[in-house]
């Protein structure tokens, strides 16, 4: 009776079952949604007009505004400090760029993941000629004939992006859907079929080798790295703790092993290695042994945010001057940007004296219809004769128009001056001197 009881008694006691708290993988869901902003942001900023070629014009289109030679200072101004910030990051966060935006990685992890889902974990491309090892069990006609579909799905898709840069969005869509338009170019279906030739051998057989052996563009952001730049640290004092496990390096898709990282390898940051030793260590109740840290950690954890902050601006201090400069020459351009053009020339072929016609040449670099007004000052009232004095520009449109100069002016050197007004408010002049016999 006894014995029931404390069965009873100790049976009543409740239990908290305590366990270890799964560590989520940080860095990787962060990095795929900077990949996914990274692809959008590749196609917002060419289809919303703020930075595109304009192909039949011949001329950089910035916020929906022609950018000409004759805008030096808007132009070099914006690449300059455009490269200075990218050299900033450059020496500060070393090759984060290639593992947190660079399309051509996004598609290589993607491949990666979807040949694994569909031909098994081992089924990694590999460019030193091995076979790949396709699971038993997924090794079906289905399965390749999925995987083919999406490779060329998305192959069609990337290789799309290219023409925002060229046409606008409607020009685009008109490619898409066959629709004849004088301004898209004869041969564009052909060049567009060998894009998506090449993006589909890049996705299906490239993928990392090009990260790894051919991309000049991480040898250029390797030329700025140093002993203080952003990198994998590994805590060696805890080494015993990892002796055989091999964990990180299977989980770097750059085949790497983040224990051993050096100036100019090929790392990547993308904190694959950290987020999966956390995972591991997290089942011990213990810290990864993997982190990213700018240059060496030797002060206190008080000091650990100061003197990464004075490490990153005195890294990043040589290129500030340029930084200055550019923008100040950017905004100096845009200060001083012109909206239209204006040129007058004589209106005959052959230079004669005598000529009394001028032509008035009036381009807009606007990407939206306007209004101008054109009128003569310095001349007397009767002494000249415009084809028209209002004239309705197409965006992006050039128009021009006639000036006969009065056989009656007085003989000598006469100076005028070429008004034009637009209705939102800019007026240009043109100075003209007019010798009459």
């Amino acid at each position: 009776m006894s014995g029931s009881i404390n069965q009873k008694s100790i049976s009543s006691i409740p239990i908290k079952v305590i366990g270890t708290k799964p560590v989520s993988a940080r860095f990787h869901w962060k990095r795929r949604a900077v990949q996914a902003m990274a692809i959008a942001i590749a196609i917002i900023i060419p289809a919303s007009g703020l930075l595109r070629i304009d192909v039949e014009a011949g001329a950089f289109v910035l916020l929906d505004h022609q950018i000409w030679y004759s805008d030096f200072f808007l132009m070099a101004g914006f690449w300059i400090f455009s490269l200075s910030c990218l050299v900033m990051l450059y020496s500060t966060a070393g090759t984060v760029i290639c593992g947190w935006a660079c399309p051509q990685n996004t598609l290589a992890e993607w491949a990666n993941n979807l040949t694994g889902k569909l031909l098994g974990k081992r089924a990694e491309v590999d460019m030193t000629g091995k076979a790949l090892l396709v699971s038993a069990s997924k090794n079906k006609i289905l399965n390749w004939l999925l995987l083919g579909i999406a490779f060329l799905a998305a192959s069609m898709f990337f290789a799309l992006i290219p023409l925002f840069y060229f046409y606008p969005p409607n020009l685009v869509w008109s490619f898409i859907t066959w629709q004849e338009d004088a301004r898209l170019a004869g041969s564009l279906h052909w060049i567009y079929s060998i894009c998506v030739l090449i993006m589909f051998l890049d996705i299906a057989i490239i993928r990392h080798f090009w990260c790894r052996y051919s991309c000049i563009y991480r040898v250029w952001q390797h030329s700025f790295k140093t002993n203080q730049t952003l990198h994998v640290k590994y805590d060696a004092s805890r080494a015993d703790e990892c002796s055989k496990c091999n964990y990180c390096v299977t989980t770097c898709f750059i085949n790497l092993d983040p224990r051993k990282t050096d100036i100019y390898d090929s790392c990547i940051n993308c904190g694959d290695c950290i987020d999966a030793c956390n995972q591991l260590q997290a089942r011990k109740e213990m810290p990864g042994l993997l982190r990213f840290e700018v240059g060496e950690r030797k002060q206190e954890n008080v000091r650990k945010f100061r003197t990464a902050a004075v490490s990153l601006f005195s890294r990043a201090g040589w290129m500030t001057p340029f930084a200055i400069f550019s923008a100040a020459m950017f905004i100096w351009g845009v200060w001083t940007y012109q909206p239209y053009h204006i040129a007058v020339g004589r209106a005959e072929t052959q230079q004669d004296p005598a000529a009394r016609d001028y032509r008035i040449a009036i381009s807009s670099k606007l990407y939206r219809p306007t209004e101008l007004h054109v009128r003569v000052s310095g001349l007397p009232e009767g002494g000249y004769r415009l084809s028209t004095d209002d004239i309705k520009m197409l965006p992006a449109g050039r128009e021009s128009i006639t000036l006969s100069i009065a056989q009656g002016l007085p003989h000598g050197l006469h100076s005028f001056v070429v008004e034009v007004s637009a209705i939102d408010g800019w007026t240009g002049h043109f100075n003209i001197q007019h010798f009459s016999e």
